[in-house]
């Protein structure tokens, strides 16, 4: 019997196999055939893109669209079959483009005629209508893309790898922060992963130099936001709320943050944080704003329970999106990639919908609530280095752990909490994206004054953990993985994914990573990662205490 659909790009992947019936992120067989459709056409873009950047060639807009493509076909970024499509016919468009811009650059440079591509995703044509889509989608699903278990693995590692460098190359270019050099990678991976004669040791070093690309990209988004917003400092936020209209901005878009506040200033709106925009309260460019009133909420995979109790206005920005509970559909928005059938999708930067819609709406109440701290970006940790460094070598200090990564509602994720709770007193964690909800408001104290919770930031912070950790190296004079440090992140989308491969591609070893390991990792790939580079899956939090600790 044909399945309805298959992907198992995400952590929720069913019975640790992949998603037949409905995807457990919420979207449904059509949805899924739309986005599997999309990773063909954005392949058939980059096959001439590609070739056309070989004879010199380049076109800007093909480049930002094939970012807008990528960050679509995230999990839990696009649930809206109509979009969608609209989106695959510009991809369409793009492909034309781009086929244009080689052709045109290929017979100035060679004098003849251009070759021709009759078959796969290069002569890929779109259908008239969305039923059309779904139907071409149902041809191009992962299942398809290569017969060999071992070689379709790593094919998955690099176009999931893409998906999350695509998200975060789209908000480094938001800023206006961009190289040449990522969107070229982009094409050549594309257009590989489009050649069936493409091999397995071809995609591993690829999935490795995207880890490469991805470090350069991050690097450029933290620029992009220390520039507009000042570097990350330690703050605290206040998790209750204020009296009064309020609007919250859950998602993962600083810029799009700031317009909200510039826009509500003055007009008796709270404007609050939600899920992975925590981070967003350490940036003095954005605290600056006194109607920045805090955070509201925990993680991002509680909205349903924790949303209808936000009688205000309520806008998503990028992905970790669900299904709404009906009780606020009247009062949500979308913006950026994310899209949900019959959801008002507001498009650039004009947010009077949003903000007129809380001034509609009831107050919140006056409710103050816990404080945690926030900012510990990499500059702000560098600024204590010599202190940590010191308590390094006295031993106040014995171990840091890194716990963090993408969170999601899997049964299995109490672990990450219970390691929190029983790292040792004399042990710093350091921890990132919105694994941190698990544990962050938990008192963990200090060590000489030293906070014993660091938080990094989002994961689009990841940049700073990595900085971190390289800073400690270079002050104790050793390689990483010669650091009293051990790594054990949660991981559910494609974000976590490309950055598990930047650490790769930086040869960190003895990762743990959990609550389970990817379906996508055939047995031989698995054991190509356990062989170079010691990674694993979680165990127990005792177990792996005593493990790092070496007890």
């Amino acid at each position: 019997m044909e399945k309805a659909m298959f992907c198992r790009q995400c952590e929720q992947a069913a019975q640790g196999v992949g998603c037949e019936v409905m995807g457990n992120c919420g979207k449904n067989p059509q949805v899924a055939a739309l986005l599997d459709l999309m990773i063909h056409g954005l392949e058939g873009v980059a096959v001439y893109a590609h070739r056309a950047r070989e004879l010199g060639a380049k076109d800007p807009e093909v480049d930002r669209f094939m970012l807008d493509g990528l960050f679509t076909r995230v999990t839990n970024v696009n649930f809206d079959p109509e979009d969608i499509a609209g989106r695959l016919r510009r991809c369409y468009q793009m492909k034309e483009q781009a086929r244009s811009l080689f052709e045109k650059a290929y017979q100035e440079r060679k004098g003849e005629k251009p070759p021709e591509f009759h078959s796969g995703p290069a002569a890929w044509q779109p259908a008239g209508d969305t039923a059309g889509l779904i139907t071409q989608g149902r041809q191009y699903g992962v299942l398809t893309w290569h017969q060999d278990p071992d070689t379709l693995s790593a094919l998955e590692l690099v176009l999931y790898g893409l998906l999350g460098m695509g998200a975060f190359a789209w908000h480094a270019a938001e800023l206006g922060k961009e190289d040449d050099e990522i969107y070229a990678f982009i094409h050549r991976a594309l257009s590989a992963a489009a050649d069936r004669r493409t091999t397995l040791q071809d995609f591993v070093p690829l999935a490795l130099e995207c880890g490469k690309m991805n470090l350069r990209t991050m690097e450029l988004l933290y620029q992009g936001h220390a520039e507009r917003l000042a570097d990350p400092e330690p703050m605290k936020v206040n998790l209750g709320t204020r009296g009064g209209k309020g609007i919250v901005v859950s998602g993962h878009d600083l810029p799009m943050l700031e317009e909200i506040l510039k826009q509500s200033e003055g007009k008796g709106i709270n404007v609050y944080t939600h899920g992975e925009m925590l981070p967003a309260n350490g940036y003095p460019g954005l605290r600056k704003y006194s109607h920045f009133a805090g955070h509201f909420g925990t993680a991002w995979q509680n909205q349903t329970r924790e949303l209808p109790d936000f009688p205000g206005a309520i806008i998503f920005n990028t992905n970790c999106i669900q299904r709404p509970d009906p009780s606020y559909t009247d009062r949500l928005f979308t913006w950026g990639e994310v899209a949900l059938p019959g959801i008002t999708h507001l498009e650039g930067f004009d947010f009077s919908p949003v903000i007129e819609k809380a001034m509609q709406l009831p107050d919140l109440p006056e409710k103050p609530g816990q404080e945690i701290l926030v900012g510990f970006g990499h500059e702000a940790v560098f600024k204590v280095a010599g202190a940590v460094v010191d308590a390094v070598k006295t031993g106040a200090i014995r171990r840091f752990f890194l716990i963090g990564g993408c969170d999601g509602a899997k049964p299995g994720r109490n672990y990450f909490t219970e390691l929190a709770q029983q790292v040792p007193k004399d042990c710093v964690i350091l921890t990132l994206a919105c694994g941190k909800n698990r544990f962050n408001r938990l008192e963990f104290g200090d060590i000489g004054g030293i906070p014993r919770l660091l938080d990094v930031g989002q994961c689009n912070d990841a940049y700073s953990a990595i900085r971190i950790a390289l800073a400690l190296a270079e002050a104790f004079e050793c390689g990483v993985n010669e650091l009293p440090l051990s790594m054990i992140l949660s991981w559910y989308e494609q974000k976590a994914h490309v950055i598990l491969l930047t650490l790769l591609h930086l040869g960190i070893k003895g990762i743990r990573l959990g609550p389970s390991l990817p379906a996508y990792v055939s047995p031989g790939v698995l054991d190509f990662l356990v062989q170079n580079y010691d990674l694993g899956p979680t165990t127990t939090a005792e177990n792996d205490l005593r493990q790092a600790l070496g007890a």
